[in-house]
């Protein structure tokens, strides 16, 4: 569920950033803000989807031999969620662990880029005005 939403999250800001180009002017706070919701709800999307294919089965387990280079036998899966990963563990206790790193880069790129525009967002709304009958260099009194 949590992954249709987050789709529909980043389709709508998709859809809500170009309408917010095509009808200038734009205040840039509302735009970065936007932009924020596109990438927080597609950073969500993208880890869902990597979280479901983990729960489903993929893709790690085609990934494990059926025995170790030493020869001995897979005794089971361990998979964790964050980090998405997958270790292959054998029956001589030794693992070989996989990790996701496209799902995992990309992921932290678009959350990354969600809380780095949430702050150039606070800072342009925060930031004084300047009314349009003054100059950029003129003081107010």
């Amino acid at each position: 569920m949590l992954l249709l939403i987050g789709m529909a999250s980043a389709a709508a800001g998709i859809l809500t950033a170009v309408l917010l180009l095509n009808n200038p002017p734009v205040p840039l706070s509302r735009f970065c803000a936007v932009l924020v919701l596109t990438f927080g709800a597609s950073a969500v999307a993208v880890y869902c989807y990597g979280w479901l294919s983990v729960v489903l089965g993929g893709p790690f387990p085609e990934l494990c031999e059926d025995r170790s280079p030493s020869g001995t036998k897979l005794t089971s899966l361990k998979q964790a969620y964050w980090p998405l990963r997958n270790a292959c563990v054998y029956s001589d206790g030794s693992t070989v662990e996989y990790v996701s790193t496209s799902i995992n880069t990309l992921v932290c790129v678009l959350a990354i880029l969600a809380i780095a525009l949430t702050g150039a967002a606070t800072f342009l709304r925060r930031r004084p005005r300047q009314s349009p009958d003054r100059s950029p260099g003129e003081a107010s009194l």
